[in-house]
């Protein structure tokens, strides 16, 4: 593989970020007078949370939060080993991937990915997830808490087909929270304001960063486009 000198003018963010003074961790570690360690402490910080936000948490899911499962075709996944490593997993489907068995319980499909199973294999070892479910468009956003478990049900697996193919398996969601969050995140980050969005083109594809990553050093231009092109035709084919 061809490689060529590290390249910095692809990286102007970067650039911005670490021209002030640095910070030095193991001193705000260190010092006690501004650490958080209690809840006591925490909330010390914080007014008195909002009636509403206490009574709107709900145990099942009700037509709203179902409504929302049904026009979301994008959520972030949750999860904790038994170790205390955490991962958060992005799903994405069509719109209406999430199937709702009923109001206490959803499936959602695993499809095709890079088999690291960071997700899985947090799940077998430790049950609890958290959900984020997120509508184009919307700014509001579905947040879901339970405990999951896996299956290879033929009849659920057949359920979430798309394509003709089924998923291998299917992650169950038994739900124990659920409720709206209200837009203030998205009303801050802009994140469906076009005016906001970043060319793709700022940095090198997917593969060419990862083989920097790994050998540390940046790969030459015409092959990290081709690089990404490749990347593009085994989206393609591997979808599903």
């Amino acid at each position: 593989m061809s490689i060529a000198a590290r390249q910095t003018d692809v990286l102007p963010l970067e650039a911005n970020r670490l021209s002030g003074a640095p910070l030095d961790i193991d001193s705000l570690k260190q010092n006690t007078e501004f650490l958080i360690e209690s809840e006591e402490q925490l909330r010390s910080c914080y007014g008195d949370t909002h009636e509403i936000a206490i009574k709107k948490s709900l145990g099942t899911l009700d037509r709203y939060c179902r409504e929302f499962i049904l026009r979301s075709p994008f959520l972030c996944l949750s999860t904790q080993h038994e170790n205390g490593s955490a991962d958060v997993s992005p799903r994405g489907d069509p719109s209406g991937f999430v199937k709702v068995i009923d109001d206490k319980t959803i499936a959602i499909p695993d499809r095709p990915g890079n088999n690291r199973l960071d997700s899985l294999s947090n799940i077998v070892s430790n049950p609890s997830v958290g959900l984020l479910f997120i509508v184009p468009g919307f700014e509001d956003t579905l947040r879901v808490n339970g405990r999951a478990f896996l299956s290879r049900d033929p009849e659920l697996l057949a359920s979430l087909a798309v394509n003709n193919r089924t998923p291998t398996l299917a992650i169950v969601v038994d739900v124990h929270e659920a409720f709206l969050h209200c837009a203030k995140a998205f009303r801050r980050s802009k994140l469906w304001r076009s005016d906001s969005h970043h060319d793709r083109k700022e940095l090198p594809s997917l593969p060419a960063m990862v083989t920097e990553q790994i050998s540390g050093e940046a790969v030459e231009k015409n092959l990290a486009e081709k690089m990404g092109d490749d990347i593009e035709k085994e989206y393609q084919a591997t979808m599903y």
